[in-house]
């Protein structure tokens, strides 16, 4: 492969790889905070024992555990994308970062 087109891959993967990685930063923020509301619910509900409180806490739950679950996704596509940076940087020559 040309130079020019590695060298244009490799700023493609950069500029994608900011964003994921702006992406994963919000997501993190965003996942603190519900998984925090999850404790409290689940304790909530540990002391109050009433359906109420416990449909709360599994409504809470289902949301943290869908977060985490793209948290993971995100974390991947992440290791993905600096995997194939990296690749491409030894490509041309350039040690990886």
């Amino acid at each position: 492969m040309q130079r020019f087109l590695v060298e244009r891959r490799i700023r493609d993967l950069h500029q994608r790889l900011v964003r994921a990685r702006q992406e994963l930063a919000v997501l993190n923020e965003q996942y603190a905070v519900v998984s925090e509301a999850a404790e409290e619910a689940r304790l909530r509900s540990l002391v109050s024992e009433t359906p109420l409180a416990t449909h709360e806490y599994g409504e809470v739950k289902r949301h943290a555990d869908a977060m985490a679950r793209a948290r993971e996704a995100l974390v991947s596509t992440v290791a993905e994308l600096e995997q194939r940076r990296d690749d491409l940087l030894q490509r041309v020559g350039v040690p990886p970062s």
